[in-house]
């Protein structure tokens, strides 16, 4: 099954420091599952860090938005 694409649009931002994380909430109970602490569904991060045990640090995945700023591509990871 090839890899969908979606496209997130956010305006009026303020340049700054922000972050992007997404998760696939397949089961639709607006929460990450779990398995043991390894997610069980779909996660991804600004910056498309190598996640190994929890969430990477603000510094890892912070993005600069600045007027030039144009797209922030997350590649969603799944690991079970």
């Amino acid at each position: 099954m090839p890899a969908a694409t979606t496209q997130l649009q956010f305006a009026n931002l303020k340049p700054g420091a922000y972050a992007v994380t997404l998760v696939h909430d397949e089961n639709a109970n607006a929460r990450l599952d779990t398995l043991l602490g390894v997610p069980k569904e779909g996660f991804g991060f600004s910056r498309n860090p190598v996640v190994r045990f929890g969430a990477p640090r603000f510094d890892i995945v912070r993005i600069e938005l600045a007027p030039s700023f144009t797209c922030a591509p997350v590649r969603m990871q799944h690991i079970l």
